[in-house]
């Protein structure tokens, strides 16, 4: 089992080696019935419900394609800039697994439906890399494996295991790049630039939630090192499923250093897979990895060609959405901010939230201060993410409408989402439920000035003879008097006047 202490530091790593990288993503498609029948893909049934004679492989059940799967992965190879083929087929790809129904996975080998393409991915820094596509084809999901009874979950030192056959047949997008060569000791951060986009396009396209944690996105990291000066490819590990942002760079980074021990303590490095471990940020060996050969590839006899015509082709481009890229580039330029602030709201999750509050009506400024601020610390708190939490965009959107109006102020804006997330109904009915509004009367605020200077007079005579920022003291009497529902620039105003001062 390799450990950490196996590894050489990363520095010394790339003085030696140039990485190479090849990623492959599976993306489970958003579709309501699986790839080659018409189960049910909906998640979370009981096991084994959502299940046919097709989907179990049993005799004389025939395949049927799924058109919107074709469909998705058309818009997917559109956006990928890739080529979309006149004419392709799946084949069967035979090996054999518990899960794996019918002894062979439907996929595709040699004739891909989309293939030849790119994907430009912008680093923290700005920096824009562009990443090379390989292919991305269409193939089904296998089914789940329980192992009980081991220590870590997998199948050794279990004393069994279950078979849920439930996600068998589900459509799959794998997309496949070109070897990742040239990013040198920012290999890993481009590997987790690389998925992030390839999640945004994906989200954007609405052919996939692409949830990374619910499986519905897995990256396989594939690595080599190159000796510094050399041309040819090392062998490579290939670190599976791997499902986050962060464990794909820490898997990248991780095997880098530990090829370059297993290089120059004179070792050979095994082609294999690897399980990426997320506690240690480890990567432990799975098994000797096939070559294409192993897996017999043949075409698929009960499935026809699939021959996309190019005014359908051409019509599915035309329904393309505003691509992420293009998207936040526009943004940041009708926003007026930074890159690096852009590269904060992306890593908050919080850039589709603020766009749909700006739909709903807020100013740009206000939907970034509210959603980057105090629902973001919400979100740390309760451990979500923060389209999970129990307000809407057009919620905050009326919350910034009602500050701008001056019915609230910040503080009271803060409780008026606190309600919100706790369930106390619309911002509307929390504001009157708690009576937040913002105290407008100004005989009531007239009242609550003359109270605070008269029980503060050394504070007024202070203001008297021109020490104006001493107006704070009273203007904090005032807030608390009104238990903070006053506008704190109007208290000033009065105070200033009730003791003949001005501002300048």
């Amino acid at each position: 089992m390799t450990t950490t202490t196996d590894l050489v530091s990363y520095e010394d790593a790339l003085a030696s080696y140039d990485p190479v990288m090849g990623l492959e993503v599976h993306v489970e498609l958003g579709t309501k019935t699986k790839m080659f029948c018409g189960c049910s893909t909906e998640l979370g049934r009981d096991a084994n419900t959502q299940t046919c004679p097709t989907c179990l492989g049993l005799p004389g059940s025939l395949p049927v394609v799924n058109a919107t799967g074709v469909e998705s992965a058309i818009r997917i190879g559109l956006a990928l800039n890739c080529e979309i083929a006149e004419w392709c087929r799946f084949a069967r790809k035979n090996y054999f697994y518990p899960d794996m129904p019918k002894n062979f996975q439907t996929s595709q080998y040699d004739e891909p439906i989309a293939f030849n393409g790119y994907l430009d991915v912008q680093l923290e820094d700005g920096e824009v890399f562009r990443v090379e596509i390989e292919r991305a084809h269409m193939e089904e999901d296998t089914g789940k494996s329980t192992h009980v009874g081991g220590a870590t979950g997998r199948i050794h030192g279990a004393s069994h295991s279950l078979l849920d056959y439930n996600r068998a047949g589900i459509p799959l997008i794998e997309i496949v790049t070109k070897p990742i060569v040239g990013a040198g000791e920012r290999a890993p951060e481009v590997a987790r630039a690389y998925v992030r986009e390839l999640r945004e396009v994906i989200k954007a396209l609405g052919v996939s939630e692409a949830r990374m944690e619910m499986g519905q996105m897995r990256c396989d990291v594939n690595l080599s090192l190159m000796p510094k000066g050399s041309e040819k490819f090392g062998t490579r590990s290939e670190t599976k499923n791997v499902n986050s942002l962060r464990s794909v760079e820490r898997a990248a980074r991780f095997e880098i250093q530990r090829h370059a021990a297993v290089l120059g303590g004179g070792g050979t490095i095994i082609q294999e897979t690897r399980h990426f471990h997320e506690d240690t940020g480890s990567t432990t060996s799975g098994r000797v990895k096939e070559e294409a050969e192993d897996y017999r590839y043949f075409p698929e006899p009960d499935l026809v060609p699939v021959a996309p015509s190019r005014e359908w082709v051409e019509e599915i481009r035309a329904g393309l959405p505003e691509l992420p890229l293009v998207r936040r580039t526009r943004l940041l330029a009708e926003w007026g901010i930074s890159a690096t602030d852009m590269q904060a709201i992306l890593n908050a999750g919080a850039l589709d939230p603020i766009v749909a509050t700006i739909d709903a009506g807020a100013d740009a400024a206000s939907a970034r201060k509210w959603w980057m601020g105090e629902l973001a610390r919400s979100a740390n708190e309760s451990g979500t993410s923060l389209d999970e939490l129990a307000i809407t965009p057009e919620q905050v959107a009326r919350v910034t409408e009602l500050v701008s109006k001056g019915d609230l102020n910040d503080k009271l804006a803060r409780q008026v989402i606190e309600g919100v997330l706790a369930g106390e109904g619309t911002p509307d009915e929390v504001v009157d439920k708690r009576g937040l509004k913002v105290v407008s009367d100004e005989g009531a605020l007239t009242a609550a000035v003359e109270e605070a200077i008269a029980g503060n007079p050394g504070v007024a005579d202070k203001i008297r003879g021109g020490k104006v920022a001493a107006a704070g003291a009273l203007v904090g009497a005032v807030m608390k008097a009104t238990r903070g529902q006053a506008d704190a620039a109007r208290v000033k105003e009065l105070i200033l006047e009730k003791l003949g001062v001005s501002e300048g």
